[in-house]
């Protein structure tokens, strides 16, 4: 059977995963084969398979002139890193560590940009001795990458990240529009490009980023219609040609109940169009995705074990051995206003018809560590697997492992 033809309440993440025998597949093995083989829990697993149809449906979608890139901050492991590099057109790293990884996993150097309001001197001169692409954020930035240049000799490869006039509507995390850390505001751009051009940096275009996490296709179409216009007026300031234009992402995923995957479709056509103007108005400018959450957030499961079942004044709280240090999008702190429950499962018990309202609990000394409020799940005891869906993005590396001084969990790639 497939999960989504349980009795428990559906949710579109249930699709992604088959059962057998009432066990969660994942990557092809059963769940509690997989942790013997993990050798622990709590452990995040990523199923490659789910990564390469993802993969495979953006570009059947996406028009042949834009790169995909994967913005690895929303999962660093270099397992992971490895696999998508050998997918993807190119990597967006956000700090030397991940471009260090980056590199480590085979990504062309040519093919990777380096973004980050804060990029400290030793940073960008590791940047421009990689040869990478370093998104400009500021005036610092360009007087420091003049002084590294002239040192290493060797032009830093820039594009300007702007900070838009306008934001992404809709999106779980605003990166553009009013006061920002990030990037040059758009009209301050003519006096960066003059700094760079006077510097004889290597310009090559610009980065903009609206915002993140939204499922409206058509919001996001209009994102990157202003994005790309906005790029079109500011580069006839620019020192030489466009070649790059990272017309970010946004992409969300579907996590709660009620919300619906994005359409795809008039992403497409939109970008279609825009590829065709740029043919024209950008005639050496390449235009890239740089997508993060949408290629490996569904691909990806957190499993924890049940250590201990509590009944308090009526309410069962099942007691885990990961929590939110492991796990803290899942526990409603990584930027819910609202907490809302991940769709979470008995992982070894999915068919089962006994069923009950339990809250989900961490083994930390705090009321914050609440993985499900009040969810109706499959009957479990001690021993069992509790596993959260929709866990490949920000996960481990996004959560303080070090809190409270628990183990740090594991993670796979099968």
């Amino acid at each position: 059977m497939t999960l989504s033809e349980s009795h428990l309440p559906k949710h579109a993440a249930l699709e992604q995963f088959p059962a057998s025998e009432g066990e969660l597949l994942i990557g092809g093995l059963r769940l509690s084969l997989l942790a013997a083989r993990v050798g622990q829990t709590p452990f995040y697993a990523y199923d490659r398979s789910l990564i390469s149809s993802r993969v495979s449906q953006l570009r059947a979608v996406l028009p042949g002139g834009v790169k995909l890139h994967y913005a690895m901050k929303a999962n660093p492991m270099p397992a992971v890193v490895g696999y998508l590099a050998g997918l993807v057109d190119g990597i967006d790293v956000a700090s030397a560590g991940e471009l260090k990884v980056a590199l480590d996993a085979g990504a062309k150097p040519q093919e990777i940009s380096f973004a980050g309001p804060g990029k400290r001197e030793a940073e960008l001169r590791q940047a421009v001795a990689s040869r990478v692409l370093i998104n400009v954020e500021s005036f610092r930035e360009v007087a420091a990458l003049e002084a590294i240049s002239s040192d290493l000799g060797l032009p830093a490869r820039v594009a300007v990240r702007v900070n838009p006039d306008f934001e992404l509507k809709g999106s779980g995390m605003k990166m553009g529009g009013g006061p920002k850390q990030f990037g040059v505001d758009a009209e301050q751009v003519p006096l960066v490009l003059a700094e760079i051009g006077r510097a004889g940096l290597a310009f090559e275009g610009f980065h903009l980023f609206a915002g993140s996490q939204n499922l409206h296709a058509k919001a996001i179409c209009e994102a990157q219609q202003k994005s790309y216009e906005l790029a079109v007026r500011l580069a006839h300031d620019a020192p030489l040609p466009v070649r790059s234009l990272n017309l970010g992402g946004g992409f969300g995923i579907a996590y709660f109940p009620g919300e619906q995957p994005l359409d795809l479709a008039p992403i497409g056509d939109n970008l279609a169009n825009l590829v065709e103007r740029a043919s024209t108005e950008l005639p050496q400018a390449s235009l890239v995705m740089e997508l993060g959450r949408y290629l490996v957030g569904e691909a990806g499961v957190y499993v924890a074990r049940v250590v201990d079942r509590k009944i308090s004044r009526g309410q069962v709280f099942l007691v885990l051995d990961g929590g939110l240090h492991h796990h803290l999008a899942a526990s409603g702190n990584f930027g819910q206003v609202i907490r809302k429950n991940y769709p979470v499962l008995i992982g070894n018990k999915v068919d089962s018809a006994e069923t009950e309202s339990v809250c989900v609990v961490g083994p930390l000394c705090t009321p914050l560590d609440l993985l499900a409020d009040r969810m109706t799940l499959s009957v479990a005891q001690v021993g069992d697997f509790v596993v959260l869906l929709q866990s490949g993005a920000y996960g481990a590396s996004a959560s303080p492992q070090g809190f409270l001084g628990h183990p740090p969990c594991a993670e796979v790639l099968v």
